[in-house]
């Protein structure tokens, strides 16, 4: 499916003299590069957006057909609406605009449409490997604000703790070994693993949940395998690595009490982001978007995580905002929808502040 979306991208842009290409990930699944400017021309501005989105969940659950993009006044329906298809639309109708307008690009502007961003953000890592952004001096990420820039999000971090035992009949526990009362004992020490973790002054305390836990699958069996899944909202101040580093240590130190066998495993890591609240980019988009949707936008950070965790390693650092139309609060539910008064601006929003943007670098 994401390669078919790549396949469009790439027709409507090419059909307005854009340069582009396609970078695969896995068989069936490619990230879309577009360009506008002179080859080689500094400094780079970069648009980001993702193609992939969440799954429906039961359609029962929606009012609209999640694939119909109906529109009641002054809302868009559809999954993917606000997180993140209405603004990875806008961001290729602004190129498309400044391209078939043959505006005087003062650099490059370069759009990355990547995969995967839902489950991993494999899309962005293989691009950051690549070096496809070590060139970047700024970047819009396109994630739903409702208009408001955000500068800064938690870092995000799933993880497994597996508890091996040996089963036997619940009549002699004693003969065997209880996983789960194993791993009990790391959901115990773990309710108290990071109270010293000072608040972060930009996105306020480490969060931390145990969501999902199984064992067993018999009444009258001890169970001999366990496992819980959790999910880690890191601070910049306390990062995904000291995180990491401290739930490896409880797990060995479980680990090392007879009859027990606990280990981690990392599924998936978001790094923390944050961008100076006084960084010229910051400053500009909240002046376009306040002159755009004509009333005064905010400074904001955001508990969630985007591809901007993977951008942030790139070897070249740059300033990364996001900014998009649509709530935040809306992405993932049933019902999803975009206010159109707010997309119908946002490609104008993203146009002013490259082209602003890159001015201003080039005077550097």
């Amino acid at each position: 499916m994401k390669k078919k979306v790549a396949d469009y991208l790439e027709k409507l842009l090419t059909d307005h003299g854009i340069t582009v290409k396609q970078v695969e990930t896995s068989k069936g699944r490619n990230n879309l590069i577009a360009e506008l400017g002179k080859p080689d021309a500094k400094p780079v501005f970069a648009f980001a957006g993702h193609m992939d989105t969440v799954s429906f969940g039961d359609l029962d659950d929606w009012a609209h057909d999640p694939l119909s993009a109906e529109i009641h006044g002054d809302r868009l329906y559809g999954r993917g609406s606000a997180d993140m298809k209405g603004n990875l639309a806008a961001m290729v109708i602004a190129m498309i605009d400044l391209a078939d307008s043959k505006t005087k690009i003062p650099g490059r502007i370069r759009l990355l449409a990547t995969v995967g961003e839902e489950y991993g953000a494999a899309g962005s890592k293989q691009l950051t490997e690549q070096g496809e952004v070590d060139d970047v001096d700024g970047m819009i990420i396109g994630e739903p604000t409702s208009g408001d820039v955000v500068y800064a999000h938690n870092g995000s971090l799933n993880y497994t703790v597996t508890s091996e035992g040996t089963p036997v009949h619940s009549s002699i526990p004693e003969q065997g070994v209880n996983a789960l009362t194993n791993l009990v004992k790391f959901v115990n020490a773990e309710a108290d693993l990071f109270t010293d973790v000072k608040p972060s002054k930009e996105v306020g305390p480490l969060v931390h949940s145990i969501t999902i836990f199984n064992s067993g699958d018999q009444v009258n069996t001890i169970p001999g395998h366990a496992e819980l899944q959790g999910n880690i909202r890191a601070t910049p101040e306390f990062g995904n690595g000291a995180v990491i580093k401290r739930l490896n240590m409880i797990t060995r130190g479980l680990s090392s009490a007879p009859g027990a066998d606990l280990s981690f495993n990392v599924d998936m890591s978001f790094d923390p982001m944050v961008t100076d609240k006084e960084d010229p980019l910051v400053q500009l988009a909240q002046t376009e978007s306040s002159k755009a949707l004509n009333h005064e936008v905010e400074l904001k950070v955001i508990h969630g995580a985007t591809d901007a965790s993977e951008y942030r390693k790139a070897e070249n650092q740059f300033p990364i905002i996001v900014l998009g139309s649509g709530d935040w609060e809306n992405a993932h539910k049933m019902n999803e929808y975009v206010e159109l008064s707010q997309f119908l601006v946002m490609d104008d929003v993203y146009k002013e502040v490259a082209l602003k943007a890159l001015k201003e670098l080039k005077k550097k």
